[in-house]
């Protein structure tokens, strides 16, 4: 990492095509496994673009190398979680002074679970121009070989680590009326299915994408509860990709949630309301407690 900002120089030795793109940070999205699902426009950028920053420059390296991209001169410079404090003014002086700025996550499509975010959010802030050169990205790859609906969908990431807030953030998801994507690590992939089983329910259909686009692709196709006791004394390795149905139930909005009490909260107590508009509802009756609590309040106000 350089230790002042004009260390951020374009170049030493300008041997580059003589291509060049106007001032602006360019977001690329690079191979998830396949090298050849590189875009055309996404080489072209790698050529011109004076800077390149990336959250694993040997990553990018190589990649530069199998398709032929020189360098010409230019260095490759690490941006990621632990240094992104440190870099966003020193990418942000680059791009005052009119320099185009690429950046490239690891593998697939950039801000998507990666740390780009805070410096696409900088760029944006400070008025520059963000550009995309959109390409590979797991979760839609995933989302294409799933095999479930499409139409409307919603990606969840990687769960929290620690147990109270990962069931907390299940709990929310169960309520999503949305095929559901999520990211997970091969050493936990066991405990977060017996989770979802129990959340979500163990009939729940569910495709499981593993090394999506290498050697030893794997998509497996089945309810959930399946899929747990399949998996139970296997080990897993590589980039995974659960895909979950949305389920069959209709989750309660919250306008149907507020005409049930209201229907209820005339003829019952508080009590016997909350119970009854839970069942039909299909709701925590601790969601439906706090918004019979709620009603009750706005009407002494």
């Amino acid at each position: 990492m350089p230790e002042h900002e004009d260390d951020i120089t374009p170049l030493t030795q300008d041997t580059r095509p003589s291509a060049s793109f106007a001032s602006g940070l360019y977001l690329i999205a690079t191979p998830i496994g396949a090298a050849r699902d590189i875009t055309l426009r996404a080489l072209d950028l790698l050529a011109g673009c004076d800077i390149l920053v990336a959250e694993d420059t040997r990553s990018l390296r190589r990649l530069m190398e199998i398709h032929g991209v020189a360098l010409g001169g230019r260095k490759i410079f690490a941006y990621h979680d632990h240094n992104g404090a440190q870099m966003r003014p020193r990418l942000l002086n680059a791009l005052q002074r009119g320099k185009s700025v690429l950046y490239a996550s690891e593998a697939g499509t950039p801000l998507v679970a990666d740390p780009g975010f805070q410096l696409a959010r900088s760029v944006i802030a400070e008025g520059h121009e963000v550009i995309a050169a959109p390409g590979p990205s797991a979760m839609l790859a995933a989302l294409m070989v799933a095999g479930l609906p499409s139409d409307r969908f919603c990606f969840m990431g990687f769960a929290p680590a620690q147990a109270g807030a990962r069931r907390k953030y299940l709990e929310e998801a169960a309520a999503i009326p949305a095929t559901l994507i999520f990211y997970e690590s091969p050493k936990r992939i066991n405990r977060f299915l017996d989770e979802l089983c129990e959340i979500l329910g163990s009939d729940r259909q569910a495709a499981l994408c593993r090394e999506l686009t290498k050697k030893h692709e794997e998509i497996l196709r089945m309810p959930l509860g399946d899929m747990a006791q399949a998996l139970s004394d296997r080990t897993l390795r590589g980039e995974i990709v659960l895909v979950i149905d949305r389920g069959e139930k209709q989750i309660a909005d919250a306008q149907s949630l507020d005409d049930a009490l209201g229907a209820a909260l005339e003829t019952m107590r508080l009590k016997d309301a909350v119970a009854q508009v839970a069942s039909d509802l299909d709701l925590p009756r601790r969601q439906v407690y706090q918004a019979a609590l709620a009603k009750e309040k706005g009407k002494t106000e």
